[in-house]
């Protein structure tokens, strides 16, 4: 990948809820919506522009290192799947 520049994880899943579609994500990194993230693990990988992010069921615009947000995910995940920036 001539040029590409590397990928940094900034956050881990925990948790996944299948029927809403929304994954529990552990912030190594800050995050704000808007951006565009590369989520995966040993099944499969995508990538998705942040549009819905919340702490304790409220939309916040970013999440800061340390914290555990609830992400709206295009495709599902699974416990142990990575986000890269």
């Amino acid at each position: 990948m001539g040029g590409s520049i590397e990928k940094k994880a900034i956050g881990r899943i925990t948790h996944y809820f299948p029927k809403v579609g929304v994954a529990v994500v552990e912030l190594s990194a800050d995050l704000k919506k808007g951006e565009l993230v590369t989520i995966g693990g040993k099944s499969e990988t995508f990538d998705q522009t942040i549009t819905s992010m919340q702490i304790d069921k409220k939309e916040v615009p970013v999440g800061k290192k340390g914290q555990a947000i609830g992400l709206k995910v295009e495709k599902p995940v699974k416990e142990g799947d990575i986000v890269w920036r």
